[in-house]
């Protein structure tokens, strides 16, 4: 997305098909092919495609958690490697727990948590806010809503909330499913286009527009329509922007990686989330499970980062992790910003 005017700058589902095939009339035999294939071509996947965002919503959760005081950008948190609720023996692991055994460190703070995408850190912060209000602050970056972008089909992804649980599935809500939520897992789900909407928001410092794939029609512009913008503290923007800076620049964050050669500065957010739950005590092992219960990967980034020209949302669909999503979204802001004369 253009974060100066919701403009949808590429747009892309894969897998894809033949779009000629409908042009004078498509064949039963080709259209029964389309529809019954497992890999669902026929599912513009950047709108109607629903996953959850996994850790890709620890800045939008962190920003709303600085704005109500649950925490300030030095609060600190034992990092063990797991999380337990109050009288609850079950724990909750980081996945450095299952890499390498250990937390990220003795203590972990805000910075650090969102570079190294420190899993026990949101569990805890999860913990405080509750489910109803993280989904207070995360609604005003557009989670759970559609964008009302200029096409059809669009989904409206799953915001969880007590009362949403209520009235869909008829149950109460339980404290571990806050705890999950506290990572984008669980019942929270969200398009591609809903996260580039809702990192465009931080981006824009609070300042929002509708999604748009036309820009002109004839001689008039359309599109850059605005909403009403939320209120975002410059001193909270820059604690949270400074760790997903961090994902990228530091040697610790979790897309170090696609650093390499950049000549302008990114803010950016990994995430992995599940398709099939495994048992806390067990290693997730890539190889043994099926490709479509792989987990998927997640990348979502704006840059430059103090002259914002590009939002980027990526999903490796059963990719295994992050590192299938972010090397492409660094080609794409590499190319789209090697274009522009002002960065």
């Amino acid at each position: 997305l253009d974060p100066l005017t919701g403009g949808v700058l590429a747009m892309v589902s894969n897998p894809s098909y033949n779009a000629n095939l409908f042009v004078e009339g498509i064949s039963y035999s080709d259209y029964a092919e389309l529809r019954g294939s497992l890999d669902t071509p026929l599912l513009n996947r950047a709108v109607q495609g629903q996953y959850p965002p996994g850790s890709t919503v620890k800045p939008l959760i962190s920003l709303g958690a600085l704005a109500r005081d649950f925490i300030t950008p030095d609060t600190e948190i034992p990092d063990p490697g797991w999380y337990r609720l109050p009288g609850d023996d079950r724990r909750y692991r980081d996945w450095t727990l299952r890499v390498r055994g250990t937390g990220h460190a003795e203590t972990v703070d805000l910075r650090m948590a969102i570079a190294e995408s420190c899993d026990t850190y949101y569990y805890d912060l999860a913990h405080r806010m509750g489910i109803d209000a993280m989904s207070e602050v995360l609604q005003p970056f557009g989670l759970g809503q559609r964008t009302g972008i200029d096409t059809t089909g669009e989904q409206d992804g799953i915001l969880p909330s007590t009362d949403w649980k209520r009235a869909a599935l008829g149950e109460p809500w339980y404290p571990g499913e806050t705890i999950s939520a506290g990572i984008g897992q669980g019942y929270m789900l969200a398009t591609p286009l809903q996260l580039a909407q809702a990192v465009m928001v931080l981006a824009n410092k609070g300042e929002s527009f509708v999604p748009s794939v036309v820009h002109r029609v004839d001689d008039l512009t359309v599109g850059g329509v605005q909403r009403p913008p939320i209120p975002v503290d410059e001193a909270d923007w820059q604690a949270v922007v400074a760790g997903m800076v961090d994902v990228v620049h530091s040697p610790r964050g979790t897309a170090a990686g696609i650093a390499r050669g950049i000549g302008y500065q990114i803010a950016g957010k990994t995430g992995t989330s599940q398709v099939v739950s495994i048992a806390q005590d067990a290693i997730y092992d890539e190889d043994a499970i099926s490709e479509r219960n792989r987990n998927h990967g997640l990348f979502v980034a704006f840059a430059p980062v103090e002259n914002p020209r590009i939002v980027v949302a990526v999903i490796a669909e059963n990719g295994g992790g992050s590192g299938a999503a972010s090397p492409v979204a660094r080609r794409i802001m590499d190319a789209w910003l090697s274009e522009a004369s002002d960065v």
